[in-house]
């Protein structure tokens, strides 16, 4: 998803109001931790901010990160300056901006003397596919298909699944095989995701546990925020979603 979110960093219940049924079951997970970064602001973020009528040129996986998306991924390299420690290994989307992101938080880190982390690149953290939509801002979407707008508008983003492309719910089942892989080829290590937003809603919903309701809202995760889950032998708990603390500390780096 290209569209830009904010976020409280309140590690919220994730059951819709008068959503019926019990607490979901929890999914057995032997990770020691899991930290998730969406990317920072990219280029596109801010022509989707601007609601322009016409589609982006190239493809979404090319992407960069915008200026102020810069500012944001050294902001995140000063957090993994102090946080480094306590991870073992990296996973990023094959993305530009998401590998750009990490890039320069790596390179912070570098510069401060921080010893390189172990980096995978994994397809199924890649962002949310649009299919022949890909790059279209909403009003581009409206001006050239008013109906598939609507339809977009009537099933919700969790649902909705644009000719050619994917769902969040299809989202979730790639990540799902993801976090899989990784529980049983990682049993105890502590892991850091850069990825998008769709891929970190994924991951909260996948592990929120069998019977997860789906949300009515997607839960918010805004540029360069960090989503923190910790391990205590059986499953991972979610402690923090969407936090921005570290892009406070650096004044303009949440414009």
């Amino acid at each position: 998803m290209t569209d830009a979110v904010r976020g409280s960093g309140e590690a919220a219940p994730w059951r819709p109001e008068g959503e019926p049924g019990g607490a979901p079951l929890a999914v057995p997970n032997a990770l020691g931790a899991l930290w998730a970064v969406r990317h920072g602001q990219s280029t596109a973020n801010v022509a989707f901010a601007e609601a322009g009528a016409a589609p982006l040129e190239g493809r979404d996986r090319d992407v960069p990160l915008s200026a102020l998306g810069q500012t944001q991924a050294r902001a995140l390299g000063r957090w993994l300056v102090e946080y480094a420690g306590e991870l073992d290994l990296v996973v990023c989307s094959p993305y530009v901006r998401a590998r750009q992101t990490w890039q320069a938080m790596a390179g912070y880190a570098a510069g401060e003397g921080v010893a390189p982390l172990p980096l995978l690149v994994d397809e199924r953290l890649r962002d949310r596919e649009t299919g022949v939509f890909e790059l279209y801002p909403p009003a581009a979407l409206a001006a050239r298909d008013p109906e598939e707008a609507a339809r977009r508008d009537r099933l919700g983003e969790w649902f909705y699944r644009p000719p050619g492309g994917e769902s969040l719910a299809d989202v979730a089942l790639r990540v799902r095989g993801f976090l899989a892989d990784l529980e049983r080829a990682a049993p105890g290590r502590r892991v850091l995701l850069v990825a998008h937003d769709a891929a970190v809603v994924a991951v909260r919903f996948a592990l929120a546990g069998l019977g997860a309701a789906t949300p009515e809202a997607v839960p918010p995760v805004p540029n360069a925020s960090l989503s923190h889950w910790q391990g205590d032998g059986h499953r991972l708990n979610l402690r923090l979603w969407g936090g921005t603390a570290h892009l406070a500390r650096e004044g303009d780096a949440t414009a």
